[in-house]
């Protein structure tokens, strides 16, 4: 039996487990815990089948380029992320960051679920792996209206020096100009769904701050950020500037 008619029979199993685990969920109990167990079973088993496939794949084809998840949605709960019909994360919560994981290149389907509910996506794409390449993908927005965002992701800085970009994923938030705390504006007009390019520095502690575009009134401040040398950093602008949950600043390597 090949690799993809186990994961497809696995993948299988595990629906019908949770099936019938979900009809049995008020009328016995004892039935409703031992189909849910076969279905973290075989879920699990898949997830090894698939990442045991990519890592054969990435040996027999011409090589594979890495990915990872960020989950920014504000008022999408936790979520579960597949890859070609297999769950990789599971009960994603908001602000959640997953490590890089590998990927064979070429196209892959990636679908998001509600947490343990697999009847309708809340969003769904196909994606496209290059060779040797780095990304992160994050859904944004409100539910309504979700969307990915994709990053490419490039981790090389010159000896001893460091760099910077800055992404802003705040549905209601203005467009902003990023600027060093009382001076001078590095990136303007950054509006949502939209990064900058990196900005290469000498290692710092610096005073930053987002105001709204063209003028001096600050949407955020984060003060201290610390720019190590030999990295990348990416800032992400996360949350609601009027609401819950508040906006705020994530800083993540690369």
């Amino acid at each position: 039996m090949s690799r993809n008619r186990n994961d497809n029979d696995l993948f299988q199993k595990a629906v019908k487990s949770d099936l019938l685990a979900n009809y049995y969920k008020y009328s016995d109990p004892n039935k409703h815990i031992a189909y849910y167990q076969k279905h973290l079973h075989y879920m699990n088993m898949a997830t090894h089948y698939l990442r045991s496939n990519m890592m054969s794949n990435h040996q027999n084809i011409n090589g594979s380029g890495k990915i990872r998840f960020v989950h920014a949605s504000t008022d999408a709960k936790n979520v579960d992320i597949y890859i070609n019909g297999i769950r990789i994360l599971r009960d994603f919560s908001f602000k959640e960051i997953s490590n890089y994981m590998s990927i064979p290149i070429g196209k892959h389907q990636v679908d998001i679920y509600p947490a343990g509910n697999m009847v309708s996506t809340i969003l769904s794409r196909k994606i496209k792996i290059e060779q040797d390449r780095l990304y992160t993908f994050i859904s944004t927005g409100f539910v309504k209206n979700i969307k990915w965002v994709t990053l490419e992701d490039d981790p090389r800085v010159p000896k001893r020096e460091t760099k910077v970009r800055f992404v802003h994923l705040s549905p209601d938030s203005p467009e902003m100009d990023i600027a060093v705390k009382d001076r001078d504006v590095l990136f303007s007009n950054l509006s949502f769904r939209k990064s900058t390019s990196y900005l290469g520095l000498s290692p710092m502690i610096v005073d930053l701050e987002a105001r709204i575009s063209g003028s001096s009134n600050i949407v955020l401040p984060f003060p201290q950020i610390q720019l190590k040398p030999n990295r990348a950093y990416s800032i992400l602008l996360i949350g609601l500037a009027a609401s819950e949950p508040k906006l705020e600043a994530i800083i993540i390597k690369g």
